[in-house]
């Protein structure tokens, strides 16, 4: 069987690099070519030294001859990838956070109508999977829910897309809403947080955190925690390696690692 021909939109940051070095160590893989908007060069070399890609900064341009895209950029990105790479018939794995509902709609539109595959993913993390998946389980035993999540300084979407998820997971297991007590007096405006269907979370940003995610339940004399840490980018690689193997088996849109994993 050939070897699946992934392209790396991003490939020039800090996700798309790592993303590179996956795909470029992984078994029945070859990275053929990189997109990056800010590129000012026209290659640039594997990780492992065999050799060199070409790198275009028009998306449209890096997807021809390609099985699958992988896009680890922002919303922006994201939609480019899909409305370049579908209609060729590669598939696509999205890691970029912030899409709308209608950014959704559209990529099923595109997936179906070109018969492939788009996978996307709010983290792909097993771990963080796992949590969510948790989440949902202990959800209905708790009337209270805390959830932190804390990224690095150069996050731009608050909260994360994962934690909207796992807020999202608690809310489907409690199939209600969370007590979420509001201060009587609020010193400091916002203290309390966000609040998703009575889930009250609260975003850090700081140098020296990749992803940390930790919801606390609640009820009478007890707590439970649960909670994951990413603490490089490596920690993601593995799922985007399973949804690149996965994304040639199946047609329409995912939405999730967990539906990959079989959770």
């Amino acid at each position: 069987m050939a070897n699946i021909k992934v392209v790396v939109n991003g490939v020039l940051g800090k996700m798309g690099q790592e993303v590179l070095n996956a795909v470029n160590n992984a078994e029945g893989m070859d990275p053929i070519a990189g997109s990056d908007i800010a590129s000012t060069v026209d290659q640039i070399a594997l990780p492992t030294g065999n050799g060199v890609i070409p790198v275009h900064k028009n998306i449209k341009d890096a997807v021809r001859g390609a099985d699958v895209v992988v896009d680890f950029t922002n919303a922006t990105g994201a939609k480019s990838v899909m409305e370049a790479a579908a209609p060729t018939g590669a598939n696509c794995v999205i890691g970029s956070t912030g899409l709308s509902q209608a950014d959704f709609e559209a990529a099923k539109s595109l997936a179906e109508s070109n018969n492939t595959s788009i996978i996307i993913a709010p983290n792909f993390a097993m771990g963080a999977v796992l949590m969510s998946h948790l989440v949902k389980e202990a959800a209905r035993f708790f009337d209270y829910a805390d959830l932190t999540e804390v990224h690095h300084e150069a996050k731009i979407d608050a909260p994360s897309g994962t934690a909207i998820a796992i807020a999202q997971a608690a809310a489907e297991g409690k199939d209600g809403t969370f007590e979420a007590p509001a201060a009587e007096k609020e010193l400091i405006k916002d203290t309390r947080g966000g609040n998703h269907s009575g889930v009250v979370v609260h975003s850090g940003r700081m140098p020296g955190r990749v992803a940390h995610h930790e919801m606390v339940f609640g009820s009478l004399g007890q707590t439970l925690t649960i909670r994951h840490d990413s603490i490089n980018r490596e920690s993601f690689m593995p799922g985007v390696i399973m949804a690149i193997n996965a994304s040639g088996s199946s047609t329409g849109l995912t939405v999730g690692l967990d539906k990959i994993m079989g959770l």
